[in-house]
């Protein structure tokens, strides 16, 4: 696939990040680097990565945030438990076993907050018993990270983060420090050395027996991925294992790491001597550019031995078989265990042809040595045809080192010449179209080599999308956790809110008057009950009106000029006495206090309105006696 232009302003960021700040982040994928940086540019509001450069030079504090976004410490205690189950079964007595009362070293990298790490020291002390494991165990945790090594220092954890922890092993290993917060037992915390330490920059801790690194190489590119995994290949012991997460598979490195079980992702060295010395000279040389060359020399002849579409094998001197390709592997049931094993021991160095013999003749006579129409009896009574080529190996100095020995499939050319012979007077008058069938043939083999290699292609690009996703998935999860956090303070300020509300709605409940607050635009933001009983309107119906807008029994008018008084703030008080009419259509004397609100966001004026009684049977009582005058007077006229 072609490769993806870089962004050059990009590039000068990351630049100046190694050169200034000492983080190189040029091994990790560019695809998680800017989607990480441009969540850390939105808030404040920067498009440009240009611009994002700028601002890291004006404010250099912005480094740390910047820092904590980039680096994703998503990370559990027993995260994927079946594979730590597998591990407890099955790795770790194997370690012990092998060990025999030996220092056990153990590796966590990239181990963020440190569950990982203690949950390595939890399992193996269950395994050894306490005493055993503080005399023999050594746990190293390693991140680039300072601030997730503070906390996995301090070991205290919150009872979220261990409840994952089997209640058992979280009553023997964690002591309560409060009702929500646990710490892991110090006496044990002493095996367990936290340091800062990068994958792709520091020199690699040596003699190990088990080396985790969980769903860390997979932000790394394909080219800082084979340089770590050659450091952790010189880091572990002959019979080291390594732990990977669930987004990592090897499948491109197998001659680095055989699998135990894929499905946990649990790998053994393969112990290559050869291999090992090449990776022991690139430790000491200290050249990361030698490194880098040496490694993509390395990796290049592999791919181009496994590319080769006729079944080839290596054996050296003293009849160890050293290489296999795919083809070969394939052909003859080849394991990645079998290099490095005597070639007498192996079926296929006696069937379907007794292949010492030839050795020994190539070695005697220096020249090629073939055998033709070799026959290779397959199951179900088919045959397969093989063209058998020994070459011997010549150094420098004209000594032998071994033999390349390749089997060529001719059986479809076989079956052709058989089947020539028998029709030969019917091929002669077909003679183009079989020779057009050849060619075809030809061109079916190059396709299927091609396609071939598009499959391999085809798979890496699955696997960097299948890390991608993963990436992905613990950036959400991440994220998560954060609207989580902001959830439950919204809902604390929620609840904070009601009760407030609640008891201004029970202070205005409380009150003997009709209650209305104005905004200094005359809008209405409070209007009791009261109020609503007093004048026949519902607050719905008023809320965000004008005062003076509303058609009710009050001369609001007369108001105007006390409530800018109050809103100037010439005036504390303002009491007025006012002739209106209630919702029931009755004449009262209604008490009006205009009282000044200030408030941090709101300015605007309280009135409180009371029915003054006394004045109002008055006013009831003199228009009685009026009506009754008057009717009087009607009565006078009619006699």
């Amino acid at each position: 696939m072609p490769a993806t232009r870089k962004d050059p302003n990009f590039e000068a960021l990351l630049e100046y990040l190694r050169n200034n700040r000492g983080f190189d982040f040029t091994g990790y994928k560019r695809s998680t680097l800017i989607r990480r940086v441009r969540k850390r540019m939105q808030p404040l509001e920067i498009e440009d990565f240009g611009d994002y450069l700028d601002y890291l030079e004006v404010h250099p504090e912005e480094f740390n945030y910047l820092f904590n976004t980039i680096l994703i410490n998503v990370t559990a205690f027993f995260r994927d438990l079946p594979a730590w189950e597998y591990l407890r079964q099955e790795v770790f007595p194997a370690i012990i076993a092998s060990k025999k009362g030996l220092p056990i070293r153990i590796w966590s990298a990239g181990c963020a907050s440190g569950e990982e790490a203690y949950t390595l020291a939890m399992l193996m002390a269950e395994e050894l018993g306490l005493e055993e494991f503080r005399q023999r165990v050594k746990i190293y945790a390693t991140d680039i990270d300072e601030e997730a090594l503070t906390q996995a220092r301090h070991a205290v954890y919150t009872a979220k983060d261990v409840q994952a922890v089997p209640a058992e092993l979280r009553q023997k290993y964690f002591e309560p420090m409060d009702s929500s917060r646990f710490v892991f037992r110090h006496d044990l915390r002493r095996s367990v050395i936290f340091g800062r330490h990068d994958l792709l920059q520091d020199a690699p801790i040596s003699r190990l027996d088990l080396l985790v690194c969980r769903n860390t190489l997979m932000y790394f590119n394909a080219e800082a991925q084979t340089r770590v995994l050659a450091r952790f290949h010189f880091a572990l012991n002959d019979t080291g294992y390594l732990f990977l997460g669930k987004a990592e598979m090897l499948l491109t490195h197998t001659n680095l790491f055989s699998p135990i079980d894929l499905r946990h992702r649990i790998f053994i060295k393969m112990s290559a001597a050869n291999l090992r010395d090449r990776l022991l000279v690139m430790a000491q040389a200290g050249d990361e550019d030698i490194n880098r060359r040496l490694s993509r020399h390395i990796r290049l002849r592999d791919l181009g031995f496994d590319a080769i579409p006729i079944a080839q094998i290596l054996v050296d001197i003293p009849g160890n078989l050293i290489l296999a390709n795919q083809q070969a592997r394939t052909m003859f049931g080849i394991s990645i265990r079998d290099l490095g094993r005597p070639f007498q021991d192996l079926e296929l160095s006696y069937r379907p042809l007794e292949l010492r013999s030839l050795i020994t003749q190539a070695y005697n006579e220096r020249r090629l040595v073939t055998q033709a129409n070799v026959e290779r009896h397959l199951p179900e009574s088919e045959v397969q045809y093989l063209n058998v080529r020994v070459i011997p190996l010549q150094d420098n100095s004209n000594g032998f080192i071994g033999a390349s020995i390749t089997f060529e499939n001719v059986t479809p050319y076989y079956k052709l010449q058989e089947e020539l012979q028998r029709s030969r007077q019917e091929l002669e008058t077909t003679n183009e179209e079989l020779q057009s069938t050849n060619e075809e043939l030809e061109t079916t083999n190059e396709e299927l080599q091609s396609t071939n290699e598009e499959l391999e292609t085809t798979n890496e690009e699955l696997q960097s999308t299948n890390e991608e996703l993963e990436t992905m998935n613990e950036e959400l999860q991440s994220t998560n956790e954060e609207l989580q956090t902001i959830n439950s303070e919204l809902s604390l300020r929620t609840t904070d809110l009601n009760r407030t509300n609640l008891f201004l709605r029970s202070i205005l409940g409380s009150l003997q008057g009709a209650v209305v607050v104005i905004d200094n635009s005359f809008n209405i933001l409070i209007w009791n009950e009261l109020a609503e009983n007093m004048w026949g309107l519902r607050l719905e119906e008023v809320l965000g009106q004008s005062l003076f807008s509303l058609d009710i029994g009050l001369p609001v008018e007369q108001l105007r000029s006390p409530i800018r008084e109050c809103l100037s703030g010439r005036s504390n008080l303002q009491q007025l006495l006012l002739n209106a009419i209630n919702r029931r259509g009755r004449k009262i004397k209604c008490v009006i206090n205009c009282i000044p609100l200030h408030g941090v966001d709101i300015t605007g004026v309280i009135l409180m309105m009371e029915d003054d009684e006394t004045v109002n049977r008055i006013i009831e009582l003199r228009n009685r006696l009026e009506k009754q005058g008057e009717q009087g007077e009607q009565g006078e006229q009619w006699e």
